[in-house]
């Protein structure tokens, strides 16, 4: 099997343009203020810029990938490794931004990876996820 790897469109296009506005306009900034704002003033600007554009790269990272081994999922600062049998399901709720994985411990976990603000091509990607579960996983059929 080939590696299929699932991403967001907008949520990853958006937090970068976004991240590009926002250090041009802290470097903008900090050449336009006044001349007495010191060196480290300035930098500083740029430095809160960058962190910003820091924290929009962690929200657009998000991703799902499905091997033969298991599932990564990759939400904002934390990286998850399950082996398919520790996923009993899939599902996305009317309304819900992304899907949620039931795992065999009880719990759930988020799949950032996949936002319904993608349209068709979210359920597209839930549903060959889902598959994926039903045909290496353990999960019953529903």
């Amino acid at each position: 099997m080939t590696t299929a790897t699932w991403r967001p469109r907008r949520a990853r296009i958006i937090p970068y343009i976004l991240a590009v506005v926002v250090v041009a306009g802290m470097v903008v900034l900090a050449v336009a203020m006044p001349s007495n704002w010191a060196l480290g003033d300035r930098i500083g600007l740029v430095v809160i810029g960058l962190i910003v554009a820091a924290i929009l790269h962690m929200l657009a990272r998000s991703r799902v990938i499905a091997d033969d081994r298991g599932l990564i999922v990759v939400n904002g600062l934390r990286t998850h490794e399950y082996e398919w049998a520790e996923i009993l399901g899939v599902s996305m709720g009317e309304g819900a931004p992304w899907p949620t994985l039931d795992l065999a411990d009880g719990s759930t976990i988020a799949a950032m990876g996949i936002q319904a603000s993608d349209g068709d091509r979210a359920h597209h990607a839930v549903a060959e996820l889902a598959a994926m579960v039903h045909e290496r996983g353990e999960a019953s059929e529903t």
